[in-house]
């Protein structure tokens, strides 16, 4: 059996549907015992934005399939599945379908493309999964005997996972990306046998918002004009395309509207409009491809009329940010600080690629500075960057909120070259410590689930049944009184009397130490310490 088109892509779907199925299993693999990045869900969400691809042949169907993940990759843990099947597509090209030796080279290239996503690579996690189940399976006589050893190969370097890495032995659980990939594998040899899982229509959580139709009435007149959305795909018979400059398509289309949100990625292109006349659009548009995507609205209906407006209303500027937060006051104080868009996200809330180069767009700078606040977004505000075209982008590597706080409070001037201010703000974040509150989801050494545990990055500090005191016992692990500043971030589900308490409690340990309290709203940490 030789792998074509059509199978290709049934594959790609009974793989998301496996993860769907396993997705709670695998976020519940986390080695943290609080929320901490769903790395099922990510998986999920990355897989399932590649499932609506299209082709006439092998290369054709896996290029659509990257192009699709590549823009709904999530978190770190998305972002190196969708450079899987990157490399896995490279291999691909030219083919029209592929045999065990062709994809076993796929395959091959789909590793190299992994590790090179991560620039500092560490075994024990899905690389290491990766890489040795492909190894295991390198000289399969057959594609049904390849995912065979594919798979029992990852299950044996999955079972070891604990022995390379210590965080997942004092965690007593194996890689969760690892594990997730093996749920791919199985959904894609469950295809391969004729098997096929299958996608339920209600597997991604989304919440749809109720159309009112009397906003548009007989006696209406047009005037918002239709937000119009699609993916137009390139296409040989119509343009030179290895030569071809999409600029023609930007160029034509700013005539014809506004708030427009332009990009090519490879032979796609993604283009946002508000316009009068969609048609005319869409049937100039068909002059230099075809279309995979159209969506067109009439804006008086749309839910976010008014946000979509002001959003995409901006001048063009020399500097430009963008920070990624939860919480109305984070949100709001990153603004006061020059923050111009907000992406929202954060922990169990990792934002896709697609959302961050929409945003680039929104800023419409020369050079952006991007502040992701969280590890695991990291990668994927990195991804967006190196696919954007239109301005230099910079990624400040904030890990944490209270990093990128700090960062942007102490924001140099703009008289100095962008090299400079992007020295500047990496260095800074290096003098700040941020500890968080949250409580446990599971029993911990520090107390059953349930406990109020205190930890700095990956290092769980203290615990305690009550909230406040988690919070006093950190400050002092963190050694805040010998700092200049502590700025306390309430969370959403933290009354302001019991923050307003708090405060003082810590301003009387801390006596030379101008304590701020902030009420963030954000989810996940009850309480964030950050001191500098």
């Amino acid at each position: 059996m030789n792998l074509t088109a059509d199978l290709y892509l049934d594959m790609i779907r009974s793989g998301a549907a496996s993860l769907a199925q396993n997705r709670q299993a695998i976020n519940d693999l986390n080695v943290f015992p609080i929320p901490d990045g769903d790395t099922g869900d990510n998986m999920y969400m990355t897989m399932e934005a590649g499932c609506n691809a299209s082709g006439n042949n092998l290369a054709q169907m896996s290029d659509a399939v990257s192009q699709g993940m590549l823009l709904g990759a999530r978190g770190n843990s998305g972002v190196i599945l969708s450079r899987i099947f990157a490399g896995m597509a490279q291999g691909f090209s030219q083919l029209k379908e592929a045999d065990a030796q062709a994809f076993s080279a796929a395959m091959r290239s789909g590793v190299e493309a992994a590790y090179h996503a991560v620039s500092q690579p560490v075994e024990g996690t899905i690389l290491t999964v990766l890489r040795e189940g492909a190894a295991a399976a390198d000289r399969s006589a057959s594609l049904e005997e390849y995912f065979d050893l594919m798979i029992a190969g990852m299950d044996l370097a999955l079972e070891h996972t604990p022995d390379q890495l210590d965080v997942l032995k004092k965690a007593g659980v194996v890689d969760s990306g690892g594990a997730g990939l093996i749920a791919v594998w199985e959904g894609m040899r469950a295809a391969l046998h004729g098997n096929s899982l299958l996608l339920e229509e209600t597997t991604p959580a989304q919440t749809a918002h109720t159309i009112d139709f009397q906003a548009f009435t007989e006696d209406s007149e047009l005037e918002f004009g239709y937000c119009t959305e699609f993916l137009l795909r390139l296409q040989r018979s119509k343009v030179d395309l290895e030569h071809f400059d999409e600029h023609v398509i930007s160029d034509w289309l700013s005539t014809r509207g506004d708030s427009m949100v332009f990009f090519r990625d490879g032979s796609i292109v993604k283009v946002h409009i508000h316009t009068k006349d969609p048609g005319a659009v869409l049937s100039k548009c068909r002059e230099w491809g075809e279309f995979l995507t159209i969506k067109v609205e009439n804006m008086t209906l749309q839910h976010h009329e008014n946000h979509m407006d002001e959003r995409f209303k901006r001048s063009h500027k020399a500097l430009g940010i963008i920070a990624v937060a939860a919480g109305d006051g984070l949100s709001d104080a990153f603004r006061q600080m020059g923050t111009d868009v907000v992406i929202e996200g954060g922990q169990t809330m990792n934002p896709p690629v697609e959302r961050f180069i929409e945003a680039f767009d929104e800023v419409q700078a020369d050079v952006i500075l991007v502040f992701p606040n969280n590890g695991n977004i990291l990668l994927t505000a990195r991804q967006a960057a190196q696919l954007y075209k239109k301005s230099r982008v910079e990624v400040i590597p904030t890990k944490t909120l209270g990093e990128g706080y700090y960062a942007l409070a102490n924001m140099p001037s703009t008289d100095n070259s962008i090299e400079q201010i992007v020295e500047t703000l990496s260095q800074a974040i290096g003098n700040v410590t941020t500890g968080m509150v949250s409580r446990a989801i599971r029993d911990t050494e520090m107390g059953p689930k349930g406990t109020y545990l205190g930890f700095c990055g990956k290092d769980i500090l203290c615990g305690s049944p009550i909230r406040e005191q988690a919070v006093t016992e950190l400050s002092g692990k963190l050694d805040a009184a010998s700092r200049d500043i502590l700025l306390l971030l309430s969370g959403a589900d933290v009354p302001m009397p019991e923050a307003e308490s708090l405060r003082s409690t810590l301003e009387a340990s801390c006596p030379l130490t101008e304590v701020i309290l902030l009420p963030g709203g954000q989810p996940v940490y009850d309480y964030i310490l950050v001191s500098f």
